[in-house]
């Protein structure tokens, strides 16, 4: 079934490599992915719809919490944060030096020894990502 006002499209082309060469054989934490110079421009000219994107495919935002002291008292803190989770450094890197052209403060998390998440946890910058980049569907 269709979300409303989304629209379903298609198209096979033994070309598409030939537009979108980020889209190659194996795996695409793998292989170098980077912009076209037209591609940049296009995430230069429109930025929030790329971190958009970025987060409704491969991130969140979520309630994180945590617990600290308050006279003597055990009090529950609670804040919003988003995170994308990518595999390709490259693809983290497009997304975090978008952020950082923007004015999204954010960091870098690691699983073990691997970066794998980036966080924007800071207030200013949950609030500007909520201005621009909405619930996911």
């Amino acid at each position: 079934m269709q979300s409303q006002g989304c629209q379903y499209v298609t198209s096979f082309s033994k070309h598409w490599p030939c537009f979108f060469p980020q889209h190659g054989p194996g795996k695409k934490h793998n292989r170098e992915i980077t912009l076209e110079p037209w591609q940049q421009q296009i995430v230069d000219a429109h930025p929030w719809d790329f971190i958009r994107g970025l987060i409704h495919s491969d991130g969140c935002r979520i309630i994180n919490w945590t617990t600290r002291l308050v006279r003597g008292e055990r009090k529950r803190y609670e804040y919003p944060r988003y995170f994308f989770t990518n595999k390709s450094d490259d693809i983290r890197k497009l997304f975090s030096d978008t952020l950082t052209a923007v004015g999204v403060e954010w960091t870098t998390l690691s699983r073990g020894s691997d970066p794998l998440n980036i966080s924007v946890a800071r207030r200013a910058s949950v609030a500007l990502m909520d201005a621009h980049v909405g619930p996911k569907y």
